[in-house]
């Protein structure tokens, strides 16, 4: 049967290429998105994939939730899972709003947390998940938490929030939850200096979802490869 995966933020940059990745490799492909017809106008760049776009708006756990139950009961139950959407505030310490702080922290922690919670009931049911979040180095404390504070202080609980819904899945329930790293990536918010390419970004993504066996768990990953919390 065919799987069906879930993207926030797939109508653009990393998330796009992350929808079509997925849509190439022939999977059903929920895009979620702020505006279902900015959605619909990028879908048409999508050659030949079950791609169904998704208005969702992750600014409040209702929201979410409503949105959610809508798509699944029209497009089935979600095998993967991907927390891609993302803000950036690049003010610092001194200057950050609190307004800004709770706007991170819920799209990078709190719409995860309850995307999670929606999906994971499902995926222990048909006995297959994979949770994939994107987070970034600069939220990494082994690479010197160096980004803006509302950004890597929520990117730094989205990880803590994969490794702990990691530790309480069993080993046999073949459901993973990974965080990624995609790196610098040329896109809006990452800036026209990044190195890399969108779909350069996704790879790692693609990857782990769509990996059957041996598919890691709890891990923090980039480039295809485990890298340090």
């Amino acid at each position: 049967m065919t799987k069906t995966v879930f993207v926030t933020g797939g109508n653009r940059g990393i998330g796009f290429e992350i929808v079509r990745g997925f849509a190439k490799a022939g999977y059903k492909v929920m895009m979620g998105c702020r505006d279902e017809d900015e959605g619909n106008e990028v879908k048409e760049d999508i050659v030949g994939g079950d791609v169904h776009v998704i208005e969702m708006s992750l600014s409040n756990e209702q929201g979410i939730i409503d949105a959610l139950t809508r798509a699944t009961a029209v497009y089935g139950g979600i095998d993967i899972l991907v927390n891609n959407a993302g803000v950036l505030c690049r003010d610092g310490v001194e200057d950050v709003s609190m307004g800004d702080v709770s706007s991170a922290l819920q799209v990078h922690v709190q719409a995860p947390l309850t995307l999670i919670q929606q999906v994971l009931p499902g995926m222990k049911e048909r006995g297959f998940g994979r949770i994939i979040n994107m987070s970034s180095g600069w939220g990494a404390f082994a690479e010197g938490m160096e980004g803006p504070v509302a950004y890597a202080i929520s990117k730094a609980a989205l990880n803590a929030l994969t490794l702990n819904v990691a530790n309480e899945l069993e080993e046999e329930s073949n459901i993973t939850v990974n965080s990624v790293c995609p790196g610098w990536v040329h896109t809006r918010m990452g800036g026209t200096d990044a190195p890399k390419s969108p779909e350069e970004g996704a790879d790692t993504v693609v990857w782990l979802g769509t990996l059957e066996d041996e598919t890691p768990n709890g891990k923090f990953v980039r480039e295809r490869k485990e890298i340090d919390w």
